[in-house]
Protein backbone atom coordinates (compact mmCIF):
# COMPACT_ATOMS: atom_id res chain seq x y z
CA UNK A 1 0.00 0.00 0.00
CA UNK A 2 2.82 2.46 0.82
CA UNK A 3 5.70 0.67 -0.96
CA UNK A 4 6.79 2.25 -4.25
CA UNK A 5 7.14 0.04 -7.33
CA UNK A 6 8.52 2.87 -9.47
CA UNK A 7 11.46 5.13 -8.62
CA UNK A 8 10.36 8.35 -6.86
CA UNK A 9 12.30 10.48 -9.33
CA UNK A 10 10.43 8.86 -12.23
CA UNK A 11 7.13 9.94 -10.68
CA UNK A 12 8.45 13.51 -10.38
CA UNK A 13 9.68 13.48 -13.99
CA UNK A 14 6.35 12.14 -15.25
CA UNK A 15 4.42 14.76 -13.25
CA UNK A 16 6.62 17.53 -14.63
CA UNK A 17 6.40 16.44 -18.24
CA UNK A 18 2.65 15.97 -18.17
CA UNK A 19 2.01 19.18 -16.22
CA UNK A 20 3.92 21.30 -18.72
CA UNK A 21 2.50 19.49 -21.76
CA UNK A 22 -1.07 20.02 -20.52
CA UNK A 23 -0.29 23.60 -19.53
CA UNK A 24 0.96 24.31 -23.05
CA UNK A 25 -2.09 22.65 -24.64
CA UNK A 26 -4.53 24.59 -22.45
CA UNK A 27 -2.61 27.83 -23.01
CA UNK A 28 -2.68 27.32 -26.78
CA UNK A 29 -6.39 26.51 -26.72
CA UNK A 30 -7.15 30.16 -25.93
CA UNK A 31 -8.72 32.36 -23.31
CA UNK A 32 -12.30 31.30 -23.98
CA UNK A 33 -11.54 27.67 -23.15
CA UNK A 34 -10.16 28.64 -19.76
CA UNK A 35 -12.77 31.18 -18.75
CA UNK A 36 -16.04 29.97 -20.23
CA UNK A 37 -16.54 26.23 -20.02
CA UNK A 38 -19.30 24.79 -22.14
CA UNK A 39 -20.50 21.26 -21.37
CA UNK A 40 -18.17 20.05 -24.15
CA UNK A 41 -15.18 21.85 -22.63
CA UNK A 42 -15.92 20.29 -19.25
CA UNK A 43 -16.11 16.86 -20.88
CA UNK A 44 -12.69 17.40 -22.48
CA UNK A 45 -11.18 18.39 -19.12
CA UNK A 46 -12.61 15.28 -17.47
CA UNK A 47 -11.35 13.06 -20.26
CA UNK A 48 -7.93 14.72 -20.19
CA UNK A 49 -7.51 13.78 -16.55
CA UNK A 50 -8.38 10.19 -17.36
CA UNK A 51 -6.13 10.16 -20.44
CA UNK A 52 -3.03 11.28 -18.55
CA UNK A 53 -3.54 9.35 -15.31
CA UNK A 54 -1.54 6.31 -16.43
CA UNK A 55 1.21 8.56 -17.73
CA UNK A 56 1.38 10.30 -14.38
CA UNK A 57 1.64 7.24 -12.20
CA UNK A 58 3.49 4.87 -14.54
CA UNK A 59 1.61 1.89 -13.11
CA UNK A 60 2.37 2.95 -9.53
CA UNK A 61 -0.73 2.29 -7.42
CA UNK A 62 0.65 2.99 -3.95
CA UNK A 63 -0.55 5.77 -1.70
CA UNK A 64 3.02 7.04 -1.45
CA UNK A 65 3.24 7.30 -5.24
CA UNK A 66 -0.02 9.25 -5.36
CA UNK A 67 1.29 11.63 -2.68
CA UNK A 68 4.52 12.21 -4.61
CA UNK A 69 2.68 12.97 -7.87
CA UNK A 70 0.10 15.21 -6.16
CA UNK A 71 2.80 17.11 -4.26
CA UNK A 72 4.86 17.55 -7.43
CA UNK A 73 1.86 19.00 -9.32
CA UNK A 74 1.02 21.39 -6.48
CA UNK A 75 4.64 22.52 -6.12
CA UNK A 76 5.00 23.11 -9.89
CA UNK A 77 1.77 25.10 -9.94
CA UNK A 78 2.89 27.20 -6.98
CA UNK A 79 6.34 27.69 -8.46
CA UNK A 80 4.93 28.95 -11.76
CA UNK A 81 2.65 31.34 -9.86
CA UNK A 82 5.56 32.60 -7.77
CA UNK A 83 7.85 33.09 -10.75
CA UNK A 84 5.06 34.71 -12.77
CA UNK A 85 4.39 37.19 -9.99
CA UNK A 86 8.07 38.24 -10.03
CA UNK A 87 8.44 38.69 -13.79
CA UNK A 88 6.00 40.64 -15.97
CA UNK A 89 7.47 39.05 -19.09
CA UNK A 90 7.01 35.51 -17.79
CA UNK A 91 3.56 36.38 -16.43
CA UNK A 92 2.51 37.56 -19.92
CA UNK A 93 3.93 34.36 -21.41
CA UNK A 94 2.13 32.14 -18.88
CA UNK A 95 -1.18 33.98 -18.66
CA UNK A 96 -1.38 35.97 -21.88
CA UNK A 97 -2.50 39.57 -22.32
CA UNK A 98 -5.94 41.19 -22.37
CA UNK A 99 -7.33 41.68 -25.89
CA UNK A 100 -9.50 44.54 -27.12
CA UNK A 101 -12.57 43.02 -28.81
CA UNK A 102 -14.78 46.09 -29.19
CA UNK A 103 -14.73 49.88 -29.08
CA UNK A 104 -17.25 52.72 -29.35
CA UNK A 105 -20.28 50.50 -29.99
CA UNK A 106 -18.62 48.19 -32.53
CA UNK A 107 -17.19 44.68 -32.21
CA UNK A 108 -14.00 43.51 -33.92
CA UNK A 109 -15.22 40.34 -35.70
CA UNK A 110 -11.74 39.16 -36.77
CA UNK A 111 -10.43 39.38 -33.21
CA UNK A 112 -13.54 37.67 -31.86
CA UNK A 113 -13.21 34.84 -34.39
CA UNK A 114 -9.50 34.39 -33.57
CA UNK A 115 -10.41 33.99 -29.88
CA UNK A 116 -13.47 31.82 -30.63
CA UNK A 117 -15.98 34.28 -29.18
CA UNK A 118 -19.50 34.16 -30.51
CA UNK A 119 -22.23 36.77 -30.61
CA UNK A 120 -23.91 35.12 -27.62
CA UNK A 121 -20.74 35.55 -25.52
CA UNK A 122 -20.51 39.29 -26.13
CA UNK A 123 -24.25 39.83 -25.74
CA UNK A 124 -24.11 38.06 -22.38
CA UNK A 125 -21.24 40.32 -21.30
CA UNK A 126 -23.25 43.39 -22.30
CA UNK A 127 -26.26 42.18 -20.29
CA UNK A 128 -24.10 41.44 -17.25
CA UNK A 129 -22.65 44.96 -17.43
CA UNK A 130 -26.16 46.43 -17.93
CA UNK A 131 -24.88 48.09 -21.09
CA UNK A 132 -26.27 48.46 -24.58
CA UNK A 133 -24.11 48.29 -27.68
CA UNK A 134 -24.60 52.03 -28.16
CA UNK A 135 -23.20 52.71 -24.67
CA UNK A 136 -20.13 50.51 -25.19
CA UNK A 137 -16.83 52.36 -24.85
CA UNK A 138 -14.48 49.35 -24.62
CA UNK A 139 -14.85 45.56 -24.50
CA UNK A 140 -11.83 43.60 -23.34
CA UNK A 141 -11.28 39.84 -23.31
CA UNK A 142 -9.34 39.33 -20.07
CA UNK A 143 -6.63 36.72 -19.59
CA UNK A 144 -9.02 34.52 -17.60
CA UNK A 145 -11.61 34.47 -20.42
CA UNK A 146 -13.95 37.01 -18.81
CA UNK A 147 -15.19 39.91 -20.96
CA UNK A 148 -14.91 43.33 -19.29
CA UNK A 149 -17.26 46.03 -20.53
CA UNK A 150 -16.53 49.73 -20.02
CA UNK A 151 -19.44 52.10 -20.61
CA UNK A 152 -19.21 55.59 -22.04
Amino acid sequence: MFELHVAWWELLARAGLIYFALFLMVRLSGKRTVGQFTPFDLLVVMLLSEAVSNGLNGGEDSVTGAWIVAAALIVMNGLLGFIGSRSKRLERLLEGSPVLIGREGAWFPDVMRRHRLGEADVQKALREADCSLGDLKLAILETDGHISIIKR
